[in-house]
């Protein structure tokens, strides 16, 4: 077939928008129906149509520019540049202090729209944080690629990048003034002293012995122990020893500390195996377990293999302490702590287990560098989680299944009030388990396994923090509907304004 010019003859005259042509066949047909009768060319008139397409007129197409651009109208250049390091700086920072891989990936897509970006791919995996930007069809895109080389608990520099974050969603600064407060808060030193950090460690190892039936003396020794261990622990830090040997270290002080104590008779204690218990809790309250399982449900694949890949190496390296230190005492004829075992919960140790879930909750965030209220929040999470769990424990509900159920609450409180209290909901997602961390769990399953070669225990620790973890996370999922709920009976109940705007600009959350 060809293309036919526009017909100009009036006893056969075409349309414009009737551009193909019939083959030779239909053209002697339609040569026929001139001398033919009107049923004929009837029959060739329909026979033609099948030949023919219909287009609009060529009016009502847009007239394209033959140098035109297509996408989209973005700034100069050195301001792509500047924004793009600006997102990707806010999630090393998120990624450094245990965020997801999602929440890392929307912060950045909403920073990019709301500075002038509006087609952007982010990707995020385990150690690095890569953003390209589109800029049409003349020019190339631009890509930032930042790596994430350190990871360290410091809630207060957390805290001051989301509040970082809120204001540039609020278009209350710009780029080049969020670009210098952004570099005063990753440049500032901690808000407390290390050792305010090393008491917080050794009383949260304190408030877990008391929360697993430990006396006042289990928990002092807890508190001593874990102490040493957080200085011990800096010393090799500064050293740059791998962070796998630290966590041997930490798991051979812990058990040798604790057969020390009981074979020299230095204080009374009832249950030596909750020292180790409680230390193993506190090493073990630093790890990445719940950014892993929420990476895992949310696709993002790569970086919950390698945060798994962490914990578990890490995991690892606290057992062969422990081990380590257990077979150090018996070679030199020390004996061995007790098996551990912890006595069931009663119902009248319940205030003592809500008393020691909140002042572990605490400490943890006060070790983290968490300022006053994030502190406070915790303290609330930890209290709400561990009146929970222990209510569970009484009515013999089994240790995975009351520790997801006390997490999914945590992460449900955490997610509907923390926002509103303006408080990163990850630190009082996290704080809000540690006192429900499987450290004795750990313990007892090494225990096992040592003496019997049975591994069903150290397994039964594995769920725990598990659940532990999707308990958080499913939490945080059911609390979406009701913050939305929330904010609009917020707004109905707001009643009629008489000055200033109906909408002051979003809401906290």
């Amino acid at each position: 077939m060809k293309l036919k010019p526009r017909a100009r003859t009036a006893g056969h005259r075409r349309h414009a928008w009737q551009i193909l042509e019939a083959p030779a066949e239909d053209r002697r047909h339609d040569n026929d129906n001139n001398r033919g009768s009107r049923q004929h060319r009837g029959r060739n008139n329909l026979r033609q149509r099948a030949w023919q397409i219909l287009e609009a007129p060529t009016g009502e197409h847009p007239a394209v520019e033959r140098d035109a651009a297509i996408g989209p109208q973005l700034p100069d250049e050195p301001t792509v540049h500047m924004v793009l390091d600006l997102v990707v700086r806010i999630g090393e920072v998120q990624m450094a202090s245990g965020a997801g891989a999602s929440d890392v990936t929307a912060t950045i897509l909403s920073l990019t729209r709301a500075l002038g970006l509006p087609h952007c791919e982010v990707e995020v995996i385990f150690t690095s944080i890569t953003v390209s930007c589109h800029r049409g069809s003349e020019l190339s895109p631009v890509t930032a690629l930042r790596v994430v080389r350190s990871r360290s608990l410091d809630y207060t520099r957390l805290s001051d990048t989301e509040r970082l974050v809120q204001k540039l969603l609020r278009n209350k600064l710009s780029a080049e003034e969020a670009y210098a407060e952004l570099h005063r808060v990753t440049g500032a030193g901690h808000p407390y002293p290390r050792w305010v950090s090393t008491l917080a460690w050794g009383g949260m190892a304190g408030f877990i012995a008391l929360l697993l039936g430990g006396d006042v003396w289990t928990a002092l020794v807890a508190f001593v122990i874990s102490a040493v261990i957080d200085r011990v622990g800096r010393l090799l830090n500064r050293m740059s020893m791998p962070f796998f040997f630290q966590q041997i270290t930490g798991g051979a002080l812990a058990s040798a500390a604790a057969i020390g104590v009981v074979n020299l008779d230095l204080m009374p204690l009832e249950r030596p195996t909750l020292v180790v218990a409680a230390a193993l809790t506190v090493l073990l309250s630093g790890l990445s377990t719940v950014s892993a399982v929420q990476d895992a449900i949310t696709g993002y694949y790569v970086t919950a293999a390698g945060r798994s890949l962490e914990v578990a190496l890490m995991s690892a390296g606290l057992i062969t302490g422990v081990a380590g230190g257990m077979q150090f005492a018996e070679y030199f004829g020390a004996a061995s702590t007790p098996v551990p075992s912890v006595p069931p919960l009663q119902a009248l140790n319940l205030p003592i287990v809500v008393l020691a879930g909140t002042g572990a909750a605490a400490c943890f965030a006060l070790a983290s560098y968490a300022s006053l209220r994030p502190l406070l929040v915790a303290a609330c999470a930890g209290a709400v989680g561990a009146c929970a769990y222990g209510t569970l424990m009484v009515f013999t509900a089994g240790p995975i299944v009351a520790s997801a159920i006390a997490a999914t609450l945590v992460g449900l409180g955490g997610g509907v009030m923390a926002r509103r209290l303006k408080v990163t909901p990850l630190v009082v997602a996290v704080s809000g388990i540690t006192p429900l961390l499987p450290g004795f769990a750990t313990y007892r399953g090494l225990s096992e396994l040592a003496d019997f070669g049975n591994l069903t225990p150290l397994m039964g620790a594995v769920a725990i923090g598990i659940a532990l973890a999707a308990g958080v996370v499913l939490g945080e999922f059911l609390a979406q509907p009701v913050r939305t709920g929330l904010g609009r009976l917020e707004r109905r109940l707001a009643g009629p304004r008489m000055a200033g705007p109906l909408d002051p600009g979003g809401s906290p959350e």
